[in-house]
């Protein structure tokens, strides 16, 4: 390769490194954003409330979706230390207020914000493990949490519309 195509090439590789850093810390960012929307009108009893006898509540999906990002991302990327108890996600008997479980979880993102801004284009192709996880690398396994955040969001979705229409109803 000559010295003008290993310029463009390079370039063209930092541009693409730069371009989807961006995308990355857009998507995790407009999904917190989501989550912090979604969880507004609930009160601190609604966020911990199971709306149906089947499937989790809105808090315990937000203690889920911390301790997902803090686990693949935090301490397997950023090396954090984090260690993950996941059952407790679901099942933890005293959860912290809507407030405090809110609050870790815009820390959890604020670690990820920081881990994709850290990494270097040869960091994204870097071997990847974790229990649990197939990713090929570390790039996989980012995209992996925000497709798993976005879909979480479609269940707090449909659990806000439930506890609205309880609400509403007068079961609540």
């Amino acid at each position: 390769m000559n010295r003008e195509a290993s310029l463009v090439t390079g370039a063209t590789m930092s541009d693409l490194h730069s371009t989807f850093s961006s995308i990355l810390v857009d998507r995790y960012t407009t999904n917190a954003a989501r989550v912090h929307e979604l969880a507004g009108p609930l009160s601190n009893a609604q966020f911990w409330q199971k709306p149906f006898p089947f499937g989790n509540s809105f808090g315990h999906l937000v203690l889920h979706l911390t301790g997902n990002l803090n686990y693949y991302i935090g301490a397997q990327i950023a090396k954090t230390g984090y260690v993950r108890d996941r059952p407790r996600e679901f099942t933890d008997p005293n959860p912290p207020s809507k407030d405090e479980a809110l609050k870790r979880f815009d820390a959890a993102v604020a670690m990820v914000l920081h881990t994709v801004r850290a990494q270097s284009p040869e960091d994204w192709s870097s071997e990847y493990s974790g229990v649990g996880a197939t990713a090929l690398n570390r790039l996989d396994m980012v995209v992996q949490c925000a497709a798993h955040m976005q879909h979480h969001i479609g269940q707090m979705i449909y659990l806000g519309y439930e506890l609205g229409r309880q609400t509403r109803a007068g079961r609540n």
